[in-house]
């Protein structure tokens, strides 16, 4: 699980320095700038922070998960087929017949 609220309890409410959370967290100084601007931006103080558990803090700064984005498999015969031809290599055959359905 993230150390989201962890990382904006130590930040904005016991005022330590990145370089503290960093170092107590196991973490890069970047991911700790990150969220503490995702939360400046989202408008979060750390009372409506402290209010939220961490699965509805972490949707408020992301957002809502989004599906991983499905791709049609080569037609492999049709690949072949076409890498017959004289001088035909995968760098120089179309590319859209690779993603086209069998």
């Amino acid at each position: 699980m993230r150390k989201i609220k962890e990382i904006l309890r130590l930040t904005l409410d016991a005022k330590l320095p990145y370089e503290q959370i960093a170092a107590s967290l196991q973490l890069s100084k970047g991911v700790i700038s990150k969220y503490v601007k995702l939360a400046s931006t989202a408008g979060l103080d750390w009372p409506a922070i402290a209010a939220m558990d961490e699965g509805a803090l972490e949707r408020q700064l992301l957002g809502p998960a989004r599906s991983p984005v499905v791709y049609a498999p080569p037609d492999y015969g049709q690949v072949h087929v076409e890498l017959r031809g004289k001088g035909v290599t995968l760098s120089n055959r179309p590319t859209n017949t690779i993603l086209a359905p069998g």
